[in-house]
């Protein structure tokens, strides 16, 4: 459903150890909103919901709730550090248009 790259797994991991509160894994949902007209919507977990598809990626846990499930189905997630800016990419087949920003998408 969801593939993250090693050095999404990389971060997420790196997040995980450093936690305030335990956590599980990373959610990962697609609400209504941005530019594009949805977006997306990150952040550790530590319960599985009702509903949740997860995901085990080389010892990381995705879940992702029933609602955007259609939305990621064959997603990549990759994290990129640049000079500007750092952070996740969504590479996703069923994003018919994306924002400038690459976080929306319709």
């Amino acid at each position: 459903m969801i593939t993250l790259t090693e050095n999404a797994i990389s971060a997420v991991k790196s997040a995980l150890s450093k936690a305030a509160e335990p956590a599980e894994g990373l959610r990962i949902m697609v609400e209504a909103g941005g530019c594009a007209g949805f977006k997306y919507m990150m952040g550790l977990e530590s319960t599985v919901r009702h509903g949740d598809a997860v995901i085990d990626a080389d010892g990381v846990k995705v879940f992702v709730d029933d609602r955007s499930q259609p939305h990621v189905a064959g997603m990549t997630i990759d994290f990129v550090t640049g000079l500007e800016s750092s952070g996740f990419v969504f590479d996703n087949p069923n994003a018919a248009d994306k924002c400038a920003c690459g976080k929306s998408f319709s």
